[in-house]
């Protein structure tokens, strides 16, 4: 049985293959962003820098943007900002406990926070006003959660408008979009950052291995010792001159037709 023309037609732009719109700037943007933090060196500095700048392009109004970051202590710190002005703002609500920023923050805080007239809002008696006093009458907080294990250090993406009413709906959107592609590129950083520590670490402890190896083989052909009985002069010498074993070993290494243990730590 022919399927139908019509039918056929239908079921393509279902599909998604007849009459799809083009992706519209936003959609552009939000690609160009992705391709970026995925190419980006892999520090937190240079993530949330991306983040706030494609911030204050993307949402109309937004005049100042920052990042609240909450450590481990629970105290908060602004790391990046568009302007001093916006760390001021951070700080009011660092100091008094209050406000969208330190409450999306909070590992158990809301995604979002915002407010459309800051001078009269009642949720924040101390901040509201502040922030009013230097222009600013608009203000939206998005929640950053890069790290799901304890002690879950987690942040907020804040945005500040001189404009009353400045944020609707689609800027809550696009503003947790951008909070999610900063939170995937926090841990994916983080993730490098720690494998990057451990492979440190390992080769720190690899070189350390071979090169006390290297020690005690010239102390047992010198002296005419076992291993262990190397390794035991090393140690001993190690602790009465107060100098790291694997630093000793490699002294000992590099310049052993120069140096020897003394024959007393045999």
């Amino acid at each position: 049985m022919s399927v139908g023309e019509e039918e056929w037609a239908r079921d393509r732009a279902w599909f998604g293959q007849d009459g799809a719109p083009a992706p519209g700037p936003l959609s552009r943007q939000f690609a160009e962003l992705t391709r970026t933090l995925l190419d980006v060196a892999p520090t937190v500095g240079g993530v949330l820098k991306l983040v706030v700048g494609a911030t204050a392009a993307l949402i109309p109004d937004a005049d100042l943007v920052s990042v609240t970051l909450r450590d481990a202590d629970g105290t908060f710190h602004t790391p990046v900002e568009t302007d001093p002005v916006a760390e001021r703002l951070d700080q009011v609500q660092y100091d008094h406990g209050e406000g969208p920023c330190v409450e999306s923050a909070r590992p158990d805080g809301p995604a979002v926070g915002w407010s459309q007239d800051l001078g009269r809002d009642p949720r924040w008696p101390v901040f509201g006003p502040a922030a009013a006093r230097h222009g600013y009458h608009s203000v939206l907080a998005t929640a950053l959660l890069p790290d799901s294990r304890p002690p879950r250090l987690s942040g907020a993406l804040n945005i500040y408008s001189r404009t009353p009413g400045a944020f609707d709906a689609q800027a809550v959107d696009v503003a947790l979009l951008l909070a999610t592609h900063a939170s995937l590129a926090l841990a994916q950083t983080q993730a490098v950052a720690a494998a990057q520590l451990e492979s440190a670490h390992l080769r720190r402890a690899v070189d350390s291995r071979d090169v006390i190896g290297q020690a005690k083989g010239i102390l047992m052909q010198r002296r005419g010792i076992s291993a262990e009985e190397a390794f035991d002069v090393l140690r001993r010498a190690s602790q009465d001159l107060n100098v790291k074993l694997a630093d000793l070993a490699r002294t000992l290494a590099s310049r052993h037709t120069e140096i020897d243990l003394p024959a007393s730590e045999a």
